[in-house]
């Protein structure tokens, strides 16, 4: 059960959520605080604070098993055991507004493999966009619905076409997801999180199996997704050259974040050439305060051992003097 706390205003129960006054734009698209993640066990995020900011690339940089994915979860709304604030576009993360607003892109593809890549598209463009009238009422409203319905599919159609000429597949579309690459699957799940034209998308690892080429062109499509629409984009990679593609970076290692800055900054700050000796650089100076935290650990409870054993001395002496006596 998650224990997330939100900061938006409760919705008018009789307003519907599309017609709400949306979130102040300024505001991050992400706000994260103490945010904490617990899978069996085991602490995977602790007490996190970050925010990500809109219309820029910010890039979720670790080792495997750092706890990118869980993170990315989280603000997608998909983790269990997470508690702390995260606020999504104004909202708590995994709020039924941010269905359409929230592209989310698992390291996995997600897409059905007996059906097409444009009816995969226009499977989860029905999804985002229904606007069709039940068989029941249909009748009934036959003459009015009609022109919604068209408008709703011309809407789907025009996405489906623009999410596959983003990820480059429109010469693929007709072709069984089944029989792709693992690049193209993985295109497929990006043009899935595109078809909304979503405020926010979450990549986890997407550049991961693609060629040079590909790569260089997703990252090109990335930068103008947050430059001309305006979207911000949280990118994970455990590729330290990837890094530099990226406006702002959260460096993560073992759930704990060790740096949220701009590449330029980093590298100043650690007198690094590349984000990558950075990054080691900051490893290495957490490994070093964690050894002196142990050190000072251990020398306390050297001192406490001492004085409990001069305590018990003490009082061995003042119990053999009273018998004496």
């Amino acid at each position: 059960m998650n224990n997330l706390r939100g900061t938006h205003t409760p919705p008018d129960p009789h307003t519907s959520p599309h017609a709400q006054t949306p979130p102040d734009s300024h505001a991050p698209a992400v706000r994260a605080e103490a945010l904490t993640a617990v899978r069996g066990a085991r602490t995977v995020l602790h007490a996190l604070d970050f925010t990500v900011p809109r219309g820029r690339i910010t890039g979720l940089l670790g080792p495997s098993g750092c706890g990118k994915s869980t993170l990315l979860r989280a603000i997608a709304g998909t983790q269990a055991k997470v508690s702390g604030t995260l606020d999504v576009l104004g909202r708590p993360a995994g709020h039924p507004s941010l269905r359409s607003r929230v592209g989310y892109v698992t390291q996995h593809p997600a897409v059905y493999d007996d059906l097409t890549v444009r009816q995969n598209l226009h499977y989860f463009a029905a999804i985002l966009d229904p606007g069709r009238t039940s068989p029941r009422w249909r009748s009934r409203t036959r003459a009015r619905s009609r022109g919604a319905d068209a408008t709703a599919a011309e809407r789907r159609h025009a996405a489906v076409d623009r999410a596959l000429a983003d990820v480059d597949l429109t010469r693929h579309a007709d072709a069984l997801a089944g029989n792709l690459s693992g690049g193209q699957r993985s295109r497929v799940s990006l043009a899935v999180a595109l078809l909304g034209a979503p405020d926010l998308l979450v990549l986890d690892e997407p550049t991961v199996g693609l060629d040079p080429v590909l790569r260089r062109d997703l990252w090109r499509l990335f930068h103008d997704i947050a430059a001309v629409r305006g979207a911000a984009l949280l990118v994970s990679s455990h590729v330290m050259d990837e890094a530099e593609r990226c406006q702002r970076l959260l460096l993560l290692r073992e759930g704990r974040i060790l740096a949220d800055d701009t590449p330029e900054a980093l590298r100043a700050r650690t007198g690094a050439d590349t984000v990558e000796a950075a990054f080691l650089h900051l490893v290495d100076e957490a490994a070093d305060r964690a050894e002196e935290t142990v050190r000072a650990e251990e020398t306390v409870r050297a001192e406490e051992t001492v004085r409990a054993e001069e305590t018990v001395r003490a009082e061995e002496t003042v119990r053999a003097e009273e018998t004496a006596r």
